[in-house]
């Protein structure tokens, strides 16, 4: 009996123990509760710690920095565009008695962030223009090979996005200083056209981007005719310019060969016979083929070669 009534001494000493100390971790901070109230002050410091027990309860909270992941919404902007808005902000515990006071817990803030962050984010699109919403400064265009014509020009922009995201910031904090945390930045993740206003922007896109090929395409053919023509001219040039030489060729060769004829044709009569025989073989040459039939008559030129080939 004695041994089951140190077992359960034991037991009973071990669970009063356990019930009274307690861990605080080093990113912890701790808020004691007795009968749902809180008592004392919020404990911050990390290390072994003694509580009521059975009576008190312990709320721990975090000291890191916490997430906040907003769910995409469609907005509309000031010149009526609808937008897709997705957003994620950081906050941390400041006051946790505070905190638990005001919110109990993680979930009850998470629930409270997401009606001040996302009603300031949509106050705020509302005021603006798309294009403050989508841009941050008035940046240069980026050159490219386009004509002047068709360089983009940006509208100049007086806030951007930026300074929405600040604006935003700032009153979110002032709404959310009572409740013992501290919304330490937002930002936007990304921001979109919605799926009807993509389709008509895709679309302009693609026209633009056919105008300025069909205008490239038909300068292309142009300057490919221009080519051409210049290709021609010159062809017709230099064959006219071939022809014209060849001529002149010709002719000097038809007056050396003349001039030779004429030399040797004057000086005996052997030579002008020569000259005679062979411009009479030429023309038998020029004259006849294979079925050609020649009649000539005895007092002929041409028959007075051969008859005196014959008498030879």
């Amino acid at each position: 009996m004695k041994i089951l009534a140190l077992v359960i001494g034991g037991f009973v000493l071990l669970l009063v123990l356990s019930g009274t100390l307690y861990i605080v971790g080093e990113p912890q901070q701790v808020i004691i509760t007795q009968f749902g109230k809180p008592v004392g002050s919020p404990i911050t410091t990390p290390g072994l710690k003694i509580k009521t027990p059975l009576i008190q309860k312990v709320h721990r909270f975090e000291k890191r920095f916490l997430e906040w992941d907003g769910d995409a919404n469609q907005l509309p902007t000031k010149d009526k565009r609808f937008v897709w808005v997705d957003s994620y902000a950081r906050w941390r515990i400041t006051d946790p008695l505070l905190f638990f006071q005001r919110l109990r817990d993680e979930r009850g803030a998470h629930s409270r962030l997401d009606d001040i962050l996302d009603g300031e984010t949509r106050n705020a699109i509302a005021k603006y223009d798309v294009v403050e919403v989508v841009r941050t400064s008035n940046r240069e265009p980026v050159p490219s090979e386009l004509e002047p014509e068709d360089e983009a020009v940006l509208e100049q922009i007086h806030s951007g996005r930026e300074k929405i995201r600040q604006e935003v910031l700032t009153i979110a904090q002032t709404r959310t200083a009572d409740l013992g945390l501290e919304i330490l930045d937002i930002q936007f993740k990304r921001i979109n056209y919605v799926e009807d206003v993509q389709s008509k922007v895709y679309e302009r896109m693609v026209a633009e981007r056919r105008r300025i090929a069909d205008r490239f395409r038909s300068e292309g053919e142009g300057e490919a005719s221009r080519i051409t023509g210049e290709k021609d001219r010159d062809l017709m040039r230099i064959q006219s310019e071939a022809y014209r030489t060849a001529q002149e060729i010709k002719g000097r060769a038809d007056a050396e060969a003349a001039a030779i004829y004429a030399q040797a044709f004057n000086q005996s009569k052997e030579a002008r016979e020569f000259y005679a025989f062979l411009k009479t073989m030429d023309s038998y040459r020029n004259t006849l083929d294979k079925e050609s039939m020649l009649v000539l008559t005895t007092d002929g030129e041409f028959y007075r070669f051969l008859k005196d080939a014959e008498g030879r």
